[in-house]
């Protein structure tokens, strides 16, 4: 097989395969590979998505590379360093700050190029002890940022990373999926009848997994002083083990007297169908969010949202056109843009539903993520032409 003719082969590498967004981003851009005709191969420290991955063609590798132990993440690069010459890759995609360090000296010792997408604000910790680790993530050929908030809070915290070298590519709704002609009536009645939601009370969403900085207080401090108290509002999410935080999230409920009006939902796999259910989808966190799915996802359902105005969603909603900003970690403002929400007219709500529709069909959809993201991959192959022996 010619060089020309050989299928590029690109190597995602992240913590684990569970749940989250950089896990949604790695699995949709393997299947966005697969379905170009390249290679994808994905490094793990496995996880419940290790199936669907394989199923859908990728070649998944575990390996402990969720490791932050020095001697780990060492051995780990002299095994990756291995496997890339064994599958003859041509680029290395880091999603993770520590299998970043273990591909970045894998890269330096193979002569492959080296890119990182930066998904989060990392934080620096004290004395900024925390800034040498997470810098790896600027050390790619090219970085990703998943938006121009983390544009900008790159430029800002981290030194000599040229504005020129960071592509900003939006995570993407999944617009085949969430789409409101491809919900059935049977599946909305069963999700309805299954949570108990009411047919004569608007529906107000939080969704989230249960942790402090997603807003859940926030969000009940705000219910407290609505002046529509008739609502019901779902938190959907899991608490994947803070059991101590859900009980204090009851307790707060119960002394703001909305035992009534709170409902918690665990994970749900219909979140299509959860955003139907749902007049109104509130994205509530009180640190900003790097991008942030929900919001997106809701506006492609047709979905009124308010979100915080800090981080990715002051990208994702244009203030009273696509959606609500509300002043961030200020429960009184979100009280009365969930109000200002409830209290718009038929044919408002069409009007601002059918934008955010259309601002996301046009800006935030999988599909223009996957091609900005291949088009970054082609641009490293022409920029660092690799050249590795047929096996």
């Amino acid at each position: 097989m010619t060089e020309q003719k050989r299928k590029p082969v690109i190597l995602q590498i992240l913590p684990r395969l569970e749940t989250g967004g950089v896990e949604r981003g790695t699995t949709e851009i393997a299947a966005a590979l697969t379905q170009a005709g390249w290679h994808s191969v994905v490094v793990s420290g496995g996880g419940r998505l290790v199936h669907d991955l394989e199923r859908g063609g990728t070649e998944h590798i575990t390996m402990s590379v969720y490791s932050k132990n020095p001697f780990v993440m060492r051995k780990n690069a002299d095994l990756l360093a291995k496997l890339i010459k064994e599958k003859n890759v041509d680029i290395v995609h880091a999603r993770s700050r520590a299998p970043a360090w273990s591909a970045k000296w894998a890269c330096e010792a193979t002569g492959v190029p080296f890119l990182t997408t930066f998904h989060g604000a990392y934080n620096i910790g004290p004395f900024k002890i925390k800034k040498k680790y997470n810098k790896v993530m600027t050390d790619g050929v090219l970085t990703i940022a998943v938006s121009n908030f983390i544009k900008q809070h790159i430029l800002d915290n981290y030194e000599n990373v040229p504005a020129e070298k960071i592509r900003v590519i939006h995570r993407g709704a999944d617009i085949e999926r969430f789409d409101v002609t491809k919900v059935s009536q049977e599946r909305l009645i069963a999700l309805s009848k299954k949570w108990r939601i009411p047919e004569d009370m608007p529906v107000i969403m939080l969704p989230g997994r249960l942790t402090r900085w997603k807003g859940q207080l926030l969000m009940l401090e705000a219910l407290s002083l609505m002046k529509h108290k008739d609502v019901r509002c779902l938190f959907v999410g899991s608490d994947q083990g803070r059991k101590r935080y859900r009980r204090e999230l009851e307790r707060k409920a119960k002394k703001l007297g909305l035992t009534a009006v709170v409902h918690f939902v665990d994970h749900c796999s219909e979140m299509d169908v959860a955003y139907m259910l749902s007049d109104i989808v509130v994205s509530a966190s009180t640190d900003p969010e790097a991008f942030g799915r929900v919001v997106p996802e809701a506006q492609a359902m047709g979905r009124i949202v308010v979100g915080p105005d800090h981080g990715g969603a002051t990208e994702t909603i244009k203030d009273k056109e696509t959606g609500f900003l509300f002043k961030h970690g200020d429960a009184k403002d979100l009280a009365e843009k969930l109000d200002m929400a409830l209290d718009m007219s038929a044919q408002d709500k069409k009007t601002m539903s059918q934008k955010a529709v259309q601002s996301v069909r046009q800006e935030f959809s999988k599909a223009s993520m996957c091609e900005k993201t291949l088009d970054v991959y082609r641009e490293i192959m022409r920029l660092y032409p690799v050249h590795h022996e047929t096996k």
